[in-house]
C-alpha cells in the first residue's frame, strides 16, 4: 500500500508546474504555501467532525483528502513520504509520552 503513496507523490510533483486551469495540484502550488496549509486544516477538521460523527465512510473520504493535502505540501517543502515514513520508523517502540518529550520544541 505504501506503492500507491509513492505513485501519488510522483503525480504531485508531476502536476506541480502544469496548467492551473487543468490540475488541482497546479492550482494549489500557484496559490502558495500558505493556501496549502489552509487546505490541510480543512480536511483536517472535516476528518474531526467525521469522526466524532463517527462516520466511517466519510472519515475513508476525509483521511485520503488529508494525505493528499499533506503530501502536496510535504512536496512544497521538498520533503517525502519517505521522510515521514523514516520519521515514524525512528519512533517505533517508544513511548508517546517519552518521545513528546525529547524534542526540542
Amino acid at each position: 500500500m505504501i506503492d500507491i503513496l509513492q505513485k501519488l507523490e510522483a503525480t504531485i510533483h508531476q502536476r506541480r508546474d502544469a496548467d492551473p486551469n487543468d490540475s488541482y495540484v497546479a492550482s494549489l502550488h500557484v496559490k502558495g504555501r500558505a493556501k496549502m496549509a489552509e487546505k490541510l486544516g480543512e480536511e483536517a477538521v472535516e476528518a474531526v467532525i467525521a469522526a466524532v460523527q463517527d462516520d466511517k465512510t466519510a472519515m475513508t473520504g476525509e483521511a485520503a483528502d488529508l494525505l493528499f493535502h499533506m503530501m502536496v505540501l510535504l512536496a512544497d517543502m521538498d520533503l517525502s513520504i519517505d521522510d515521514v515514513l523514516t520519521e515514524l520508523a525512528r519512533r517505533e517502540g517508544l513511548s508517546g509520552i517519552v518521545e513528546k518529550a525529547s524534542r526540542k520544541d
